[in-house]
């Protein structure tokens, strides 16, 4: 019995020492293939991503409206340009009768406008014509009053007609001595006041030009050379035998025009010696009543048909007349151009390209399925092909609220501004935008790929002396390659398997039964 005792013995030992040997063979290389790292906490950010094309604040194509001769191009590429600046104009020859009539238009119908806005001027001459329609009838009911007023006219123009005959007669008559003595102490005694004029003047002849004292000696002294020049020619042509001929030319035309006036005068009395007439009368009382209604209406103000009708009239110049240039409609900057000098154009004919560069945005569509996840004023990264190694950041600035269905897939435009921008980034280039929806901070995370299901849980492997251990988890939020964990005895720190069984590991040894974590 103790023969064959021994030996078994022997041989369980030899077993139990393959077996474990065989155990700590499979933990080593089940430690070698599993790749872990320790599990931690850390930033979740949930992202939807999506590409879009880079487009300035605002584009535009600037054309030709009318057909002609550019006459001039002032913008290039590159120029900065205000709303407003001119660009490019056509020669006015080659422009239509229209245009070229339009400024006129315009000037005629800005006048008329205005006429129609500056109502305390309408008023005053309304208030005015009131008052002269007034005086009018007052003249006619009084018409003694008028009758004594037309022959004192007559009277002054009487002596008018004596006074021009004494002068044309005089002019027409030789001088007498005592003419000249009396011309030459005139000269004298002006050529003494000449002196004392420039004697006065002199000191301050050099003075500064709004000097008070320096203006009021050359005006004196201006003065004194007029009458002095005055006085030799009187001489002159007293010691000449005839008058001047200029001289007697307009003392003859003086004396025609007293004629003339008296005549009028003696006509107008004639008028108006027997009275006013009915009829007369009925005039000036109708004039005065239009004059009080025109008063009335414009106490009011304008008519707003009136003035519609006038700024329609005004802006139909203008329209017409910008017809004749290119102008900025918006600050920019010009992009291109395809205007030059002695170019024949016609209506739509492009001459400019204008961009608003002051930002950059990117439109993308954003699927149904995500939509109600984005935001106005989600923080957003932005990446480009065309720019390598370079990261920008966004906002989201507007959500489109209808969709457009594409081929069955229902899409929402959204806008993202860029706020650090810089001269690589150009309209036009692809962009790649991640939109950031939600951010957690300080939660325990593993990568999803760590994550597998046993038996309808969800577990996460840890490996514990070389072996994967299984530990039950509930996931949170999952976004882009990692999740958070809510509930779980994992602890941070500890080495979680990346890499993990796709089926449960079973681990069978001596006295053991099978199960899906390797206990029995």
């Amino acid at each position: 019995m103790k023969k064959w005792i021994t030996p078994l013995i022997i041989v369980l030992a030899l077993a139990a020492a393959f077996f474990f040997y065989q155990q700590s063979q499979a933990q080593a290389q089940s430690a070698t293939a599993y790749q872990t790292q320790p599990v931690s906490r850390g930033t979740l950010t949930a992202v939807v991503g999506a590409t879009g094309t880079v487009r300035s604040n605002q584009s535009a194509w600037l054309t030709w409206d009318t057909s002609g001769t550019i006459a001039q191009v002032d913008g290039f590429v590159g120029m900065t340009v205000t709303k407003g600046d001119v660009l490019a104009s056509l020669e006015q020859t080659s422009l239509a009768q229209n245009v070229i009539l339009a400024q006129a238009d315009l000037v005629s119908a800005q006048q008329a406008l205005d006429n129609l806005y500056d109502t305390a001027l309408q008023q005053a001459q309304a208030q005015q014509a009131v008052e002269d329609a007034q005086q009018a009838l007052d003249d006619l009911l009084n018409p003694e009053l008028q009758q004594a007023k037309a022959l004192q006219a007559i009277a002054d123009a009487e002596k008018a007609v004596d006074d021009a005959a004494r002068n044309l007669s005089y002019l027409q008559s030789p001088a007498s001595q005592a003419d000249i003595d009396a011309q030459k102490a005139q000269v004298i005694l002006a050529e003494d006041a000449l002196q004392r004029a420039q004697d006065n003047y002199a000191p301050y002849e050099n003075k500064p030009e709004d000097n008070l004292i320096r203006a009021n000696l050359l005006a004196k002294l201006s003065a004194a050379q007029e009458s002095y020049d005055a006085a030799v020619r009187t001489l002159n042509g007293l010691l000449a035998d005839t008058a001047d001929p200029v001289d007697l030319a307009v003392a003859e035309a003086e004396l025609a025009t007293a004629q003339a006036n008296l005549l009028q005068t003696q006509r107008d009395y004639e008028d108006i010696k027997d009275g006013p007439s009915p009829a007369e009368i009925a005039l000036a009382e109708a004039k005065l009543a239009d004059a009080q209604e025109n008063f009335t209406d414009l106490l009011d103000g304008p008519d707003p048909d009136d003035i519609a009708a006038a700024e329609a009239r005004v802006a139909a110049a203008q329209a017409t007349l910008t017809q004749t240039a290119i102008t900025a409609p918006f600050a920019g900057e010009i992009t291109a151009v395809k205007a030059l000098p002695g170019d024949q154009v016609s209506p739509n004919t492009q001459a400019f390209r204008l961009d608003d560069l002051s930002r950059l945005l990117v439109d993308v569509e954003i699927s149904e399925v995500d939509i109600n996840q984005i935001k106005v004023g989600q923080s957003v990264e932005l990446t480009f092909d065309a720019i390598i190694g370079a990261e920008y950041t966004g906002t989201v600035t507007d959500i489109s609220p209808v969709g457009e269905a594409t081929q069955g897939v229902v899409n929402f435009l959204v806008t993202v501004e860029l706020l650090n921008p810089d001269e690589h980034v150009k309209p036009g280039m692809t962009a790649a935008v991640s939109i950031i929806t939600s951010t957690l901070e300080d939660v325990l995370v593993v990568p999803s790929r760590a994550v597998r299901t046993v038996n309808d849980e969800l577990v996460v492997y840890i490996l514990e002396n070389g072996l994967p251990v299984p530990i039950a988890i509930t996931l949170g939020a999952s976004y882009d390659s990692m999740s958070e964990i809510l509930t779980g005895d994992l602890i941070e720190g500890a080495p979680l398997i990346l890499n993990p069984p796709s089926e449960p590991i079973e681990f069978e040894g001596p006295g053991s039964g099978g199960g899906p974590f390797g206990g029995g």
